[in-house]
């Protein structure tokens, strides 16, 4: 039987004598022993490896940085948008209307108040007396400084507005907002249950009541106000502004719109401490 393996020459016993039970692996030069050879990576695990762990320059980080920083600062300003989008949304047309039309009363007062510095300007230059002129002007100056200062009456049209408050919700900060808001819709005097409101005036809580620079007044507050009546009554009467703010605080606030307003509540001219004219 031995012999007939030994000597059976059919396709099958070749094949078996033709491979070799393994690969012979050529041994390293110095003698150490031969380490098995790595399997071939795959085009999907070379990938990987290129693309993982990251490899981030300090340049790309700070472009990154950056393109956070602008999208954030972009949502932020959206929001924003949004939200004053919103409130104007909620409002009513005729709301929306009033809005505008102070808003156009505000550009064409200040239009007018540039065309008579222009004027100014021009009869300066024009006049054959220009110190004559000159003096003139700085008469009208003073004066209208002093009614800003509150050193001499004024009278004018405007408005004036009266606060009830039978409940004693109104406070100080209330007030202060009205007289702010007065201001910004164009107010050049405003007189407050006898005491003249200018520049530095400041109002705190006494009490029951309120102090307009250390003066107490007590409710009903007395609002008399020179300016345009086109300009200060919608100010005062927009959506969320003073009127709606008093009637939440159970106050009711009237305003009446007159072609004649006297401020006559004088404020003494406080010498300054330290400031001195720059022309001594």
């Amino acid at each position: 039987m031995g012999n007939q393996d030994e000597n059976d020459d059919t396709p099958e016993y070749r094949l078996r004598k033709e491979l070799p039970d393994e690969v012979p692996v050529a041994a390293p030069a110095d003698g150490t022993a031969a380490e098995p050879a790595e399997p071939a990576l795959t085009g999907r695990q070379r990938l990987v490896q290129g693309l993982w762990p990251p490899r981030v320059t300090r340049a790309q980080l700070i472009v990154a940085l950056l393109l956070f920083g602008l999208g954030f600062g972009l949502a932020v300003q959206v929001a924003s948008n949004s939200d004053s989008g919103n409130a104007l949304r909620g409002a009513r047309q005729e709301d929306l209307v009033r809005i505008l039309d102070e808003l156009g009363d505000r550009t064409q007062r200040l239009e007018d108040e540039k065309q008579g510095l222009e004027k100014q300007q021009q009869e300066l230059e024009n006049s054959s007396d220009q110190a004559e002129e000159a003096r003139k002007q700085t008469v009208e100056k003073q004066r209208q400084l002093g009614i800003l200062a509150g050193t001499v009456a004024a009278q004018g049209p405007g408005i004036t507005m009266t606060i009830e408050d039978t409940k004693g919700t109104v406070e100080a900060d209330m007030l202060l907002d009205a007289i702010q808001e007065l201001r910004a819709a164009g107010a050049e005097a405003i007189q407050v249950n006898g005491v003249r409101v200018v520049a530095g005036t400041y109002l705190t809580e006494s009490g029951k009541g309120v102090s307009v620079d250390g003066n107490k007044i007590d409710a009903p507050f007395r609002f008399k106000v020179i300016g345009n009546p086109q300009d200060l009554e919608p100010a005062l009467n927009i959506p969320g502004g003073v009127v709606q703010t008093l009637e939440k605080e159970q106050a009711t606030a009237t305003v009446e719109r007159s072609d004649k307003i006297v401020v006559d509540a004088l404020r003494a001219a406080k010498r300054p401490d330290y400031a001195r004219s720059s022309d001594r």
